[in-house]
């Protein structure tokens, strides 16, 4: 039994005509003898009825317990799954919804957060040997105790992906509104062009630095087990974007693959008398769970960037830790991603160039073998992507 395991995103299933489209996907695989699994999201997005966002309005999320939150934002995934299994009903395929929980995926009781703890694969592969198409909810598990939980957003990519490693199965499919990955946002780089492959470790990078194609934990799933993945268009034919551990073969031109950015980024700077003060402000900081990206670490200061969410919190720290500090938002990060570059000198300084010559200042800069990051003022965001897409040839060939 070859299984593959299909997530659907929430714009696939936003409406019957679309819902429709998906059954036909599943039925198509069930044709060449494959054995789907569907793995689910909620219906659409905010202003839908039971999206994660439009449940969320219903409450003030400070009067709920965590436990209760995630009981309510469960609920779009269960109805998505039910409407597929109708919709599916009606072009004679026999399928069956699954909760996360039911479908054996357990947590530990970070409520909104929740961690896998480990998966229980047994009731859904019955019902494939059944020749019945398990329906699951993304998003959410259930703990040992038997209390819904919910993984985060990007948590069905998770789901789908943490079944597949716990059903062995041949491939993950990940279907959404565009023909797969691309080199820049089509949204803000008219010109970007669909890639056909690219390796997980590129991916990784990608949605780690911004690219909201798939969540970076899912990523990570399938690379440990090389089980490949494939992102495509719900409509049309077009064969996606494989990834995979195989090596692709790259032109000199090819040293970057795509040039991604993520918002509401904050610069903090923070001075210290001695290296117990140091120390001590990151450990507060890490105790609190805040997340620091483009760390600079020096005898008498530090740099980093957090999420603007996290900028009150981080004052109120650095107010009672710090010599002095100043906080500076309104930025954005624009990465540079490529296995390519690996190696080859000259790309920082390429990139700061190519910005610094049409005015935009760079604040900040980081990089690993894969990953050039620049730290910007966020209004440049869209003039950056474009400016190095096109001085990387990143253009439709």
């Amino acid at each position: 039994m070859m299984i593959v395991i299909q997530k659907f995103g929430g714009t696939t299933v936003s409406s019957v005509s679309k819902r429709l489209l998906v059954a036909k996907r599943i039925k198509d695989t069930i044709d060449l003898g494959l054995s789907p699994i569907a793995v689910i999201s909620a219906i659409g997005r905010l202003g839908e009825p039971y999206s994660t966002d439009s449940l969320l309005s219903l409450v003030r999320p400070n009067r709920i317990k965590a436990r209760d939150l995630d009981l309510l934002m469960s609920v779009g995934e269960i109805i998505s799954c039910v409407l597929m299994v109708d919709t599916l009903a009606s072009i004679g395929v026999n399928a069956k919804p699954y909760t996360g929980g039911q479908a054996g995926i357990i947590t530990d009781e970070s409520y909104g957060k929740a961690n896998i703890l480990h998966v229980k694969p047994e009731p859904i592969l019955e019902c494939l040997k059944k020749g019945i198409v398990p329906v699951v909810a993304g998003f959410q598990g259930i703990t040992e105790h038997g209390q819904i939980t919910t993984l985060g957003r990007g948590g069905s990519d998770t789901s789908a992906a943490i079944l597949a490693k716990a059903v062995d199965a041949d491939r993950i499919e990940i279907y959404t509104d565009v023909d797969g990955i691309m080199t820049a946002d089509p949204n803000i780089v008219k010109e970007a062009r669909k890639l056909n492959e690219l390796s997980y470790s590129e991916l990784f990078e990608m949605a780690d630095q911004g690219a909201k194609v798939i969540h970076p934990k899912a990523v990570s799933i399938a690379m440990s087990k090389q089980i490949p993945l494939i992102i495509k268009n719900i409509a049309g034919n077009d064969p996606g974007t494989l990834i995979s551990n195989r090596k692709i073969e790259k032109q000199k031109k090819d040293l970057v693959t795509s040039i991604v950015h993520i918002s509401g980024r904050c610069q903090v700077k923070a001075l210290y008398d001695n290296s117990d003060e140091k120390i001590g402000i990151l450990k507060e900081l890490a105790d609190k769970g805040i997340s620091l990206d483009i760390i600079n670490v020096f005898p008498s200061h530090m740099v980093f960037t957090i999420e603007k969410q996290a900028k009150v919190q981080v004052e109120q720290i650095l107010a009672s830790m710090a010599t002095s500090f100043s906080v500076l938002d309104g930025l954005c990060k624009v990465s540079i991603i490529g296995e390519g570059m690996k190696g080859v000198p000259g790309v920082i300084y390429k990139a700061i160039k190519l910005l610094s010559e049409q005015g935009i200042e760079v604040l900040q800069t980081s990089d690993s073998h894969t990953t050039i990051s620049c730290l910007i003022k966020e209004k440049e965001a869209e003039r950056a992507v474009s400016i190095l897409h096109q001085g990387y040839c990143l253009l439709e060939s």
